[in-house]
């Protein structure tokens, strides 16, 4: 069993322990009526995007996300929110420093031995979500499970529908299929984007993901016999009749939309596996980007 494998297997666990552990973070964690930004790199910035999207829809305040690199200095926030596995990523800490003395900023990290520690004003440590992968998994979801659960929008159905998704098989010639798609709705834009990224680190797969809306506006276009359209969440009426229209297969989101994410990882490993590839080994990444 791969690295990649092993950690996606454990994160029902990870997710019931952080939704019993969140109340230990509520003060690092940001406060309802806060203006914030959630921030990341890679993974983290499309979780960032979920979680963003979720706080906002709750009512908790104005929530946006970006990328690190791309920080627009010129906003004012009340909070800083870094999702940062590692805590050693370059952007995310040269961030933290110009926002020092500044902007409350909170890390959400795995490595409690890393320069994200002194960095953050506040940091919150998912240590038993951490990962010898280069691709991440559970810390990803272990992070937007907390920030979820804080937020009151956490249930034990999303630990159930995760049990099943480890479980049940996937579709049948899903991995035989040659182009994916992932699509969202809301806050789970971002966990579609995230379901790409799997397919395109792990199996160096063709994959894209689009707000499932956009996706008639131009993408559905690539879509044929041989291909797979994957909603996460609930779809728009009429989309999965269009998609099999044109001959490609769907893939309807039945479970949590945090589990259907499962789901794609465990497909990610398993086209790899068929094209002879390695997860553990993605080609030209790397644990951590440090510049």
């Amino acid at each position: 069993m791969t690295h990649v494998e092993d950690e996606l297997t454990g994160q029902p666990e990870c997710w019931a322990r952080a939704a019993t552990e969140v109340a230990r973070h509520v003060g690092e964690l940001p406060r309802r009526g806060e203006r914030v930004a959630i921030v990341g790199c890679g993974t983290s910035f499309f979780m960032a995007q979920a979680a963003a999207a979720l706080r906002e829809g709750a009512g908790h305040g104005e929530t946006d996300a970006y990328a690190a690199s791309e920080f627009p200095h010129h906003r004012a926030y009340d909070r800083i929110v870094a999702l940062t596995r590692s805590g050693t990523t370059t952007e995310v800490l040269d961030l933290l420093g110009r926002l020092r003395g500044r902007t409350p900023t909170t890390a959400i990290t795995a490595d409690p031995k890393t320069p994200v520690m002194t960095t953050a004003d506040h940091v919150v440590v998912l240590d038993y979500a951490d990962e010898r992968s280069v691709v991440q998994t559970r810390f990803a979801t272990t992070a937007l499970t907390l920030l979820r659960a804080h937020l009151g929008l956490h249930t034990g159905a999303a630990v159930t529908d995760a049990r099943t998704a480890l479980a049940e098989p996937l579709p049948q010639d899903l991995v035989k299929c040659a182009q994916f798609t992932f699509l969202g709705r809301g806050w789970t834009v971002g966990l579609a984007h995230e379901a790409a990224l799997k397919m395109r680190e792990a199996a160096l797969a063709w994959a894209e993901a689009h707000p499932a809306m956009e996706y008639r506006h131009g993408p559905i276009s690539i879509t044929t016999r041989g291909t797979a359209t994957w909603m996460l969440g609930e779809a728009p009426e009429g989309l999965a009749r269009q998609v099999r229209a044109t001959g490609g297969l769907w893939i309807p989101g039945a479970l949590d939309p945090l589990a259907e994410l499962v789901r794609a990882q465990r497909l990610a490993v398993a086209v790899a596996a068929a094209q002879g590839l390695d997860p553990d080994r993605p080609r030209h990444l790397t644990r951590s980007v440090i510049l």
